[in-house]
C-alpha cells in the first residue's frame, strides 16, 4: 500500500531525511517514531504531497507521489497534529464541506457524513459550533474529516496531543477499529500507545531509518535472550526457594535465575536464556517432574521505550548493527 525507496529531503545545508527505505502493507497499524527532529514529520508531508522529496521515491496505492500527486491526496486522509477546523462553522456543516472539497457525490455526501459522525462519535455536537468544543470532540471532527472520503491509506500526526486519559482511551478505540478498512501510519510521542495500537513500529534517527519490525521481534533483538517469569507452588506445601532456584539453574539453556517475589506459597522466579536458546519448554518440564505446580509462565520484553532510548540515543549506531528488516 505504501512504498519508499531511498527517499531523501533536504533543506539548503540540512539533511533532514536520509535515504529512507519502508513497506506498509494494506490494513496495517505501523507506529512512525523518532525523537523531535528525526524526520518524522517531513516524511510524512512528502507522502501527502506537501513536499517533493530531493531524492528517492514514494509511491502510495501504487501512485508516485511525484507523478501523480492528485492521485494520491485522493487516497489518503491526513490529520496533522493540530486539525485543520474552522471554529466558526458547525460540525455537520463543516464535515459537508470538506466532503464537497474531497468530491464525494452529492447522492452520497449526507450518507457519509452521518456515517462518519457516528463512527467519530461527534453525532451528539452535530450542530454546534467547532471553536465551543472540547480539545477531544475536536480532535475527533479531526478524525471525521480524515476519513470522509474512505481513504485506503490514514495518516495520523499526534492523534492524541493533548488529550485526557479518557479521551486517549476513546481515540485509540477508534483508530484500532479503523484498521482492516484503512492502511494506518501513527506519528505519536505516546509509546505505549503504539505498544497497544500497533502491529510494527518504525523508528527513524537524525533522518536515517534505525529500525522496522514488531515490538516483540525488536524485543528479543536487542536483549539477544528471552526471558522469562515462572510463578509456581508445591502441592503440598510450600517449595524451598534455594531447592527450586538451584532446579532452574541446572535446566539446559539458562543463563540467570532471580527470585522475584515469595508470598502464599508461590514463588516467582525471572529466568533467563543464553543467546539463541529457547527454555520455556525445558523449565516447563523441570516444574512439573519436581512435583510442582506451574502457575505461571509468560516473557518479559523490553518496553517500547527501553527499544526506543536503545535505537536512538547512541549519536555514532550504525544502521547495519540494528539489524534493519523490511
Amino acid at each position: 500500500m505504501i512504498k519508499v525507496e531511498g527517499l531523501t529531503k533536504r533543506y539548503a545545508r540540512t539533511l533532514a531525511v536520509d535515504h529512507i527505505s519502508f513497506e506498509v502493507e494494506k490494513g496495517q497499524i505501523v507506529g512512525f517514531l523518532g525523537p523531535n527532529g528525526a524526520g518524522k514529520t517531513t516524511t510524512m508531508r512528502v507522502l501527502t504531497c506537501f513536499l517533493p522529496p530531493s531524492e528517492g521515491k514514494a509511491t502510495v496505492a501504487g501512485f508516485d507521489v511525484l507523478e501523480n500527486p492528485m492521485e494520491v491526496k485522493k487516497r489518503i486522509g491526513y490529520l496533522p497534529e493540530t486539525p485543520p477546523l474552522y471554529p466558526e462553522m458547525e460540525v455537520i456543516e463543516y464535515l459537508t464541506f470538506v466532503g464537497k472539497l474531497k468530491h464525494i457525490s452529492s447522492s452520497d455526501l449526507r450518507r457519509r457524513v452521518d456515517e462518519v459522525m457516528e463512527r467519530c462519535a461527534v453525532a451528539d455536537v452535530r450542530d454546534k459550533l467547532i471553536g465551543k468544543l472540547s480539545k477531544g470532540y475536536r480532535q475527533r471532527v479531526g478524525l471525521a474529516q480524515a476519513i470522509i472520503h474512505n481513504p485506503d491509506v490514514l495518516i495520523l500526526d499526534e492523534p492524541t496531543s493533548g488529550l485526557d486519559p479518557k479521551q486517549i482511551i476513546e481515540t485509540r478505540g477508534l483508530i484500532q477499529s479503523l484498521a482492516g478498512d484503512h492502511t494506518i501510519i501513527l506519528s505519536t510521542h505516546i509509546l505505549s500507545e503504539v505498544e497497544q495500537s500497533c502491529e510494527r513500529v518504525i523508528i527513524i534517527s537524525q533522518g536515517k531509518l534505525v529500525a522496522i519490525d514488531s515490538v516483540a521481534n525488536l524485543t528479543n533483538r536487542l536483549r539477544g535472550a528471552e526471558a522469562v517469569v515462572v510463578e509456581l507452588e508445591a502441592a503440598g506445601g510450600r517449595p524451598n526457594p534455594s531447592e527450586v532456584q538451584q532446579r532452574l539453574e541446572q535446566v539446559s539453556g539458562v543463563s540467570r535465575v532471580v527470585m522475584k517475589d515469595s508470598r502464599n506459597g508461590r514463588l516467582a522466579f525471572e529466568v533467563e536464556s543464553l543467546p539463541d536458546r529457547q527454555i520455556r519448554g525445558d523449565l516447563a518440564r523441570t516444574v512439573v517432574n519436581a512435583g510442582w505446580n506451574l502457575n505461571e509462565m509468560r516473557s518479559i520484553g523490553l518496553s517500547l521505550e527501553d527499544i526506543f532510548l536503545q535505537l536512538t540515543t547512541s549519536e555514532e549506531k550504525e544502521v547495519e548493527k540494528v539489524g534493519v528488516t523490511t
